[in-house]
């Protein structure tokens, strides 16, 4: 059964903007393999982190939305887990008002981009 489901990792700070976006590629490619819809993927850039991760205190976070099988799940965390890029992980099942919420806040970002760009 297909639930909708999204993932924010954190990438070293030591990465190169090509080294980040090929990791992100990475992934949602495993995704998309797998049969999930990417419903949106974004750059939240290079954050302080709240507590040093392997003697880090920045990391580069990403967000990913999607609506995939239960059963890829696992796989899809093995897989961050190989990672060496990979500082941290968490994956959150949605239920119905977090994807109202989530659709909301893209909605939003959406018209103020708009708004941004015809000014």
């Amino acid at each position: 059964m297909s639930k909708q489901y999204e993932t924010v990792f954190i990438m070293t700070p030591v990465l190169s903007d090509d080294q980040m976006k090929e990791a992100v590629s990475k992934f949602e490619k495993y995704l998309l393999d797998k049969g999930a819809q990417i419903l949106f993927s974004d750059n939240w850039g290079l954050r302080k982190l709240a507590y040093p991760i392997q003697k880090k205190s920045t990391g580069f976070y990403h967000l990913i939305e999607y609506i995939a099988d239960g059963k890829i799940i696992n796989d899809f965390e093995i897989s961050f887990k190989r990672d060496e890029r990979i500082l941290r992980f968490l994956t959150v099942s949605l239920d119905k008002h977090a994807v109202a919420y989530s659709e909301k806040k893209r909605l939003a970002r959406v018209a103020a981009q708009a708004a941004k760009s015809s000014v």
